[in-house]
């Protein structure tokens, strides 16, 4: 098992057409926030079988991997790590989230952290409440895919019913500049309102006058058309 052979797989299966697609859906041109990132085109379902073939794959090689200029094959290398940790104990897991924590700047795109970081760092850190002190430091980075795992991490913690850790960190974004932050800050409240409405609305009425209208529109998704227009009029 080696980098090599997954990354020949990928380049097998990749197709101009579709990678061409993907580097204008992330966003790859110059001053755009996955400027330079190159992709393959290969699509999802082939990166997770090829990780569910390699889920034993050594962190020497994962390493190779997550330092790859391909899209593609950094997401493999992230995929690989959800598959090792689902079957690792409690020790083994521990071992990979330091290992990914210490690589998180081959999350470098907002799927790459979606996908990987509540399967990874939020799981760890749910049972590890002295830990998460590191998702706010996080969330105060000037590092864009920083702050988006500082919040996105917080749904391993709402899946629980624990909110408190993505509240406090959906407060220290209110004032991001960032559109892929306000995207993903609103969509964490909004698993909030799912699981404890009440919660969710008195966030609002605390702070909606300093959520970005995109936030907020995020946030208030599932309302009624009478409490969207509400808060918006707020706003």
């Amino acid at each position: 098992m080696s980098s090599t052979a997954i990354i020949k797989r990928l380049k097998s299966l990749g197709t101009p057409d579709k990678a061409e697609l993907l580097s204008g859906f992330f966003k790859t041109g110059k001053g755009q926030y996955g400027e330079g990132d190159r992709f393959l085109g290969v699509v999802m379902p082939e990166q997770r079988k090829i990780a569910k073939e390699f889920r034993d794959l050594a962190f020497s090689e994962i390493e190779k991997l997550l330092s790859s200029p391909y899209h593609e094959a950094r997401m493999t290398g992230l995929l690989i790590l959800t598959y090792a940790y689902e079957r690792a104990d409690s020790n083994a897991r521990a071992t990979i989230y330091d290992f990914l924590f210490a690589h998180r700047g081959a999350m470098n795109n907002w799927d790459l952290v979606d996908v990987i970081v509540p399967k990874i760092i939020g799981d760890h850190l749910l049972t590890r409440r002295s830990g998460r002190s590191v998702l706010r430091k996080l969330s105060k980075s000037d590092n864009l895919w920083e702050r988006r795992i500082s919040i996105i991490s917080t749904a391993a913690f709402i899946r629980a019913d624990e909110f408190d850790d993505t509240l406090s960190i959906c407060e220290t974004l209110l004032g991001d500049r960032h559109d892929l932050i306000h995207k993903a800050t609103g969509w964490m409240l909004r698993e909030v309102g799912k699981r404890d409405e009440s919660v969710l609305r008195t966030f609002l009425d605390a702070h909606v006058k300093r959520m970005p209208r995109t936030m907020l529109r995020y946030t208030i998704e599932r309302f009624s058309e009478v409490d969207r227009r509400h808060y918006l009029a707020i706003r």
